[in-house]
């Protein structure tokens, strides 16, 4: 895998003749391991309810809902017939089953701390699988670490967004 693979190096404008470059490369096996997840959490093989483009467009809604657009950008790409479902607060009456997902979403992504019980169970009352609430979950918690990886290195590399 090299730099240009690397989902977390292009966000970040890091460019492989660039001074960051040679930092990051100290810390390689983490950057790798990152990607790993990436892979993992919005192309796993095993999908459950989540396929591939409702992924892509969970994790563009969470970047948007981080004021990340080039992130946003980079993952509704992949968001296909989902690809409304990765602007927040926008209805989207073909994927009404999805409202209570979203909100879940929504919540975690902006306000973890106030995350119960009872939000697990809305999402159980809606016919979601624990497995699969388990999938949510970590997709949801990878962009976070995702997210503030790619702002780090953005600011060390001069750049705000």
């Amino acid at each position: 895998m090299n730099g240009s693979d690397l989902t977390v190096l292009n966000q970040a404008g890091v460019t492989p003749d660039s001074t960051l470059s040679g930092v990051v490369s100290m810390r390689g096996n983490i950057i790798g391991m990152t990607q790993a997840a990436e892979v993992a959490v919005l192309r796993p093989k095993e999908t459950g309810a989540f396929p591939h483009d409702l992924r892509a467009a969970i994790a563009a809604r969470v970047a948007r809902l981080a004021g990340d657009e080039t992130l946003a950008a980079y993952y509704v790409s992949d968001a296909g017939q989902y690809e409304a479902l990765a602007v927040p607060g926008q209805p989207d009456m073909q994927h009404e089953e999805l409202a209570v997902v979203l909100s879940f979403v929504d919540k975690i992504a902006n306000q973890t701390r106030d995350a119960a019980a009872d939000d697990i169970s809305g999402l159980q009352a809606a016919g979601i699988a624990d497995a699969d609430i388990v999938r949510l979950c970590e997709l949801v918690a990878f962009l976070a670490f995702q997210i503030r990886v790619i702002s780090g290195l953005r600011l060390m590399n001069g750049k705000n967004k």
